[in-house]
């Protein structure tokens, strides 16, 4: 029923469900009326059949989500967030934006009224590097177990003991490397509440953008966002990277390079315009030391790159010239860099570097 009422346009509530995994029906928040039906049934397990009469809005129903959230928040902590009365709220960063978050303030329930003031578990308790485990937000949806089983492939997370105990665990109560986990970040990625959270931005100031990008680390071409946070003075940071589920190649999976591996944009040492040697732009001979380095725009780069290439093939022949290509291109840069080799230069020099 869920799935037929996301593709008439119509919105149901929901935690613990997620168009890419299977549903569980735990969380109880999806429910609707079914006429003839005594109690609300959980729409994401119900199966549609003909003539079937829904409420997916009353009175009743919006009184049963709205409890369903104060047991949820009962056994909810977040520190940041009854600190967060003191802290200028373009300092607040990404904390409170969660799926949960944005369902609690949309019933306008009273936080500090429900959730306690001591934590269950301690914060942080997992030292992997990536991601931040704090089961004090967790509303055992099982969204991070479905997507390490299913997605990814690994089986890191399980559910252990029972009742109001009932909490995630990775591996046979162990830490989350010893579990055998790839730090690919998909468990953070579908968390619905914080509980799992990327290491990396938490605490960082609010995105004031997102742009759609492909990842430069392999020729797969995942397509990920971008969180941009831009300054008053026009300077720009990237927060984080998300993943979305409308990317064609990946949808929300990404490798652990993919989604932490974005600190290199704004390390000093790189370079953002192309160089050239002075002697080649000047037109002079090479000198011993080959001179100084010169910034210059693309066009420039790129024509001094073809009249060195045609004068060396032209010179000592086709075959003098070899071509290594990266794995770092996507796969259609690295056929055009085949047919470059081929059919501009002429030779069959041309290698990968994943091949070697």
């Amino acid at each position: 029923m869920l799935q037929a009422a996301r593709q008439a346009g119509i919105l149901i509530p929901t935690l613990c469900d997620h168009q890419d995994l299977t549903p569980y029906a735990g969380c109880r928040f999806c429910v609707v009326e079914v006429s003839g039906s005594r109690f609300p049934l959980a729409s994401c397990a119900l199966p549609v059949s003909q003539g079937m009469v829904i409420k997916s809005e009353s009175p009743a129903i919006n009184r049963y989500r709205k409890a369903i959230l104060r047991l949820m928040l009962s056994t909810y902590y977040d520190h940041d967030l009854l600190q967060r009365k003191n802290i200028p709220r373009k300092e607040r960063g990404l904390l409170e934006d969660t799926e949960f978050m944005r369902w609690v303030k949309h019933y306008r329930i009273n936080l500090r009224r429900y959730i306690p003031h001591e934590p269950r578990y301690p914060v942080n308790s997992d030292p992997n590097p990536f991601i931040r485990v704090d089961l004090n937000k967790c509303i055992v949806c099982t969204r991070c177990i479905r997507a390490c089983a299913e997605i990814q492939g690994r089986f890191v997370w399980s559910l252990a003991d029972r009742g109001i105990q009932t909490h995630i665990t990775a591996g046979p109560n162990t830490t989350m490397l010893e579990a055998r986990c790839e730090s690919c970040g998909a468990c953070a990625a579908y968390c619905p509440t914080g509980a799992l959270e990327h290491k990396l931005s938490y605490g960082s100031p609010t995105p004031n953008k997102k742009v759609r990008t492909t990842c430069t680390y392999c020729g797969v071409g995942c397509q990920f966002d971008l969180n941009i946070r831009e300054d008053e003075d026009g300077r720009q940071e990237i927060i984080r990277v998300t993943s979305s589920p409308d990317a064609p190649v990946n949808g929300m999976a990404l490798c652990v390079k993919g989604r932490y591996g974005y600190d290199f944009v704004h390390h000093p040492d790189r370079l953002l315009k192309p160089r050239v040697r002075r002697y080649l732009l000047e037109g002079q001979p090479r000198t011993k030391d080959r001179g100084e380095w010169v910034e210059v725009d693309w066009d420039t780069a790129l024509h001094i790159t073809a009249v060195k290439l045609s004068s060396i093939r032209d010179r000592y022949g086709s075959d003098s010239v070899g071509i290594m290509t990266s794995a770092k291109c996507t796969n259609e840069e690295n056929y055009l860099m085949n047919k470059f080799a081929r059919q501009v230069i002429g030779t069959n020099s041309i290698d990968h570097c994943a091949r070697l």
